[in-house]
Protein backbone atom coordinates (compact mmCIF):
# COMPACT_ATOMS: atom_id res chain seq x y z
CA UNK A 1 0.00 0.00 0.00
CA UNK A 2 1.15 3.31 -1.44
CA UNK A 3 2.17 5.83 1.67
CA UNK A 4 1.88 9.17 2.20
CA UNK A 5 3.49 11.46 4.18
CA UNK A 6 1.37 14.76 5.37
CA UNK A 7 3.34 17.69 6.69
CA UNK A 8 0.54 19.56 8.92
CA UNK A 9 0.86 23.36 9.54
CA UNK A 10 2.95 22.90 12.38
CA UNK A 11 5.55 21.35 10.47
CA UNK A 12 4.70 17.86 12.11
CA UNK A 13 4.66 14.82 9.37
CA UNK A 14 2.22 11.74 9.87
CA UNK A 15 2.92 8.46 7.46
CA UNK A 16 0.01 6.93 6.59
CA UNK A 17 -0.26 4.25 4.37
CA UNK A 18 -3.84 3.77 2.51
CA UNK A 19 -4.97 1.74 -0.21
CA UNK A 20 -4.70 2.76 -3.92
CA UNK A 21 -7.54 3.88 -5.63
CA UNK A 22 -8.44 6.51 -2.95
CA UNK A 23 -7.89 10.19 -2.81
CA UNK A 24 -5.84 12.01 -0.79
CA UNK A 25 -9.17 13.79 0.35
CA UNK A 26 -9.92 10.45 1.66
CA UNK A 27 -6.85 9.23 3.09
CA UNK A 28 -6.28 12.55 5.51
CA UNK A 29 -10.19 12.21 6.39
CA UNK A 30 -9.84 8.44 7.43
CA UNK A 31 -6.17 9.14 9.35
CA UNK A 32 -7.87 12.32 11.20
CA UNK A 33 -5.27 14.87 9.18
CA UNK A 34 -7.11 17.76 9.44
CA UNK A 35 -7.88 17.94 5.50
CA UNK A 36 -11.63 18.33 5.11
CA UNK A 37 -13.77 18.15 2.01
CA UNK A 38 -17.63 19.12 3.47
CA UNK A 39 -18.62 19.17 -0.48
CA UNK A 40 -17.91 15.56 -0.43
CA UNK A 41 -14.95 15.65 -3.09
CA UNK A 42 -17.04 17.08 -5.68
CA UNK A 43 -15.09 19.39 -6.33
CA UNK A 44 -17.49 22.58 -5.22
CA UNK A 45 -15.98 24.03 -2.13
CA UNK A 46 -12.03 24.09 -2.29
CA UNK A 47 -11.68 23.02 1.49
CA UNK A 48 -8.98 20.23 0.37
CA UNK A 49 -6.30 22.64 -1.01
CA UNK A 50 -2.92 21.15 -0.31
CA UNK A 51 0.58 21.88 -1.62
CA UNK A 52 2.59 19.38 -3.23
CA UNK A 53 6.17 19.13 -2.81
CA UNK A 54 8.01 20.03 -5.70
CA UNK A 55 9.22 16.83 -6.46
CA UNK A 56 6.39 15.41 -6.59
CA UNK A 57 4.17 18.15 -8.24
CA UNK A 58 4.86 16.71 -12.07
CA UNK A 59 4.35 13.55 -10.96
CA UNK A 60 0.92 13.74 -10.41
CA UNK A 61 -1.59 14.08 -13.34
CA UNK A 62 -2.21 17.36 -14.94
CA UNK A 63 -4.73 19.77 -13.89
CA UNK A 64 -8.55 19.65 -15.34
CA UNK A 65 -9.68 23.07 -15.95
CA UNK A 66 -12.19 22.71 -13.68
CA UNK A 67 -10.09 22.28 -10.48
CA UNK A 68 -8.09 25.23 -11.76
CA UNK A 69 -10.99 27.10 -11.95
CA UNK A 70 -11.63 26.29 -8.23
CA UNK A 71 -7.86 26.78 -7.51
CA UNK A 72 -8.50 30.52 -8.51
CA UNK A 73 -10.81 31.22 -5.47
CA UNK A 74 -8.93 29.55 -3.19
CA UNK A 75 -6.77 31.30 -0.44
CA UNK A 76 -2.84 31.02 -0.55
CA UNK A 77 -3.00 29.46 -3.67
CA UNK A 78 0.73 28.33 -4.85
CA UNK A 79 1.94 27.36 -8.04
CA UNK A 80 2.16 23.47 -6.85
CA UNK A 81 -1.09 23.58 -5.24
CA UNK A 82 -4.00 20.94 -5.82
CA UNK A 83 -7.62 19.66 -4.20
CA UNK A 84 -7.15 16.75 -2.96
CA UNK A 85 -10.37 15.41 -3.52
CA UNK A 86 -9.34 14.91 -7.21
CA UNK A 87 -5.59 13.01 -6.62
CA UNK A 88 -6.31 9.52 -6.71
CA UNK A 89 -3.61 7.43 -4.59
CA UNK A 90 -1.48 5.07 -6.86
CA UNK A 91 1.60 3.33 -6.80
CA UNK A 92 3.26 5.96 -8.77
CA UNK A 93 3.00 8.17 -5.55
CA UNK A 94 4.34 6.09 -3.10
CA UNK A 95 5.90 8.52 -0.49
CA UNK A 96 4.28 11.51 -2.30
CA UNK A 97 5.18 14.82 -0.05
CA UNK A 98 1.95 16.63 0.83
CA UNK A 99 2.07 20.00 2.58
CA UNK A 100 -1.74 21.12 4.78
CA UNK A 101 -2.10 24.99 4.74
Amino acid sequence: MPKINFVKSDESIVTVEVPSGITLLQAAEDNNIGLSGPCGGNLACGHCHVVIDDEWFDKLPKLKEAEEDLLDMVWNVKPNSRLGCQIKITDDIDGIIVHIP
